[in-house]
């Protein structure tokens, strides 16, 4: 079944480092099987860890064809090559593990909306590097995945959250209860793709407003060009689930981070309100597929993945904002004043067990 991109991986020398994030990639979080077949797309970039992906694959004995994007279309991508289109149209897994590069997010939301569509397992590794294949992807996800649902347990029920950091977030996120909740924990299932390395609970919220100082990274291309933040965090100001003002000493980030939630009339507007539960990660390292599942909270203005969550509206665009060193207070009940837990101080967890 393999094709010849496939065969060339097989042939592509890959750091044994990356050999343990590779097999758990495949066997854990993916849980692929002999009799499942497997679509495996990265780039020039990512060849040698996609090699170590195509080890782990050949290790489980399943069928799997492999697409270099550069043999297949310019970049930056206009449009998902049609033979990877095609390719995850029987294929039970995808895997994407791609350097991206500006204005591609549109060929993304078109593989996905195939991953949707056919309830696929699917491993979103965008931005996929060394270092998060040494880090984020050892982490001991049975680990993540109990306190992803003890974290679920909380926010399902909860009316409001809140959120506090020394750097001068402030923020207030009301719940709606018709937005379900997903966890992305690192196992992935046909009712949710994930991001790999996995660990995050979110949901669209019903409205946010406050403060919020993105003193870790901000998404996108954004985090390849600006990387970390906290010697000039970007402060967002957001009114009704709408960002009203931004600032930062960094006055090109602003630029870009403003032009980049003009594009449509919802690129502006809080479409994810997430908390990150990876604890396997002890640090942002200025990559958004990692650093957004650091404990803690990272919102993203645009696309709220309403075929998941039940919001209802959409935008072409998607960007996070990662904040470091939260405090967290769950607020339940029916009537004010609300009772609250609260469920992290400073960044550390209080629910673990």
């Amino acid at each position: 079944m393999a094709n010849e991109q496939a065969e060339r991986l097989r042939r592509t020398e890959f750091p044994e480092a990356f050999a343990p994030g590779a097999r758990q990639a495949v066997e854990t979080c993916l849980r692929v099987e002999a009799g499942e077949k497997v679509t495996l797309i990265h780039d020039r970039v990512t060849e040698p860890i996609a090699a170590s992906l195509a080890e782990a694959l050949d290790r489980v004995g399943c069928g799997w064809n492999a697409f270099l994007l550069e043999d297949l279309a310019a970049r930056p991508l206009v449009e998902m090559p049609l033979p990877v289109l095609a390719d995850m149209e029987t294929s039970d897994v995808s895997i994407f593990a791609v350097t991206v590069q500006r204005n591609e997010l549109k060929s993304r939301m078109q593989m996905t909306d195939v991953v949707n569509r056919r309830r696929m397992r699917h491993a979103h590794m965008v931005n996929i590097t060394p270092e998060i294949m040494c880090q984020g992807m050892r982490a001991d996800y049975a680990r993540v995945d109990r306190l992803s649902e003890r974290v679920m347990e909380r926010v399902t029920r909860a009316r409001r959250i809140r959120a506090t950091t020394a750097a001068g977030t402030a923020i207030t996120a009301e719940l709606n209860p018709e937005y379900k909740w997903l966890k992305t924990s690192g196992i992935i299932s046909r009712d949710k793709w994930g991001n790999l390395p996995g660990g995050e609970c979110f949901t669209t919220p019903g409205e946010v407003n406050g403060r919020f100082v993105v003193d870790g990274v901000v998404g996108d291309w954004l985090c390849a060009r600006y990387g970390l933040l906290a010697d000039a965090p970007l402060t967002l100001k957001i009114a009704g689930n709408r960002v009203v003002s931004c600032e930062s000493a960094n006055k090109a980030l602003e630029a870009d981070f403003r032009a980049y939630i003009a594009t449509d009339e919802n690129s502006d507007r809080v479409g994810e309100f997430a908390i990150g539960t990876n604890v396997g990660v002890e640090r942002v390292i200025g990559n958004i597929l990692q650093d957004e599942k650091f404990p803690g909270i990272h919102i993203a203005f645009g696309n709220p993945y309403g075929e998941h969550t039940g919001a209802p509206w959409r935008s072409g665009t998607h960007i996070d904002v990662v904040g470091l060193g939260f405090n967290i207070w769950v607020e339940y009940g029916d009537g004010e004043p609300l009772r609250e837990e609260q469920i992290m101080r400073e960044g550390r967890f209080l629910i673990e067990e």
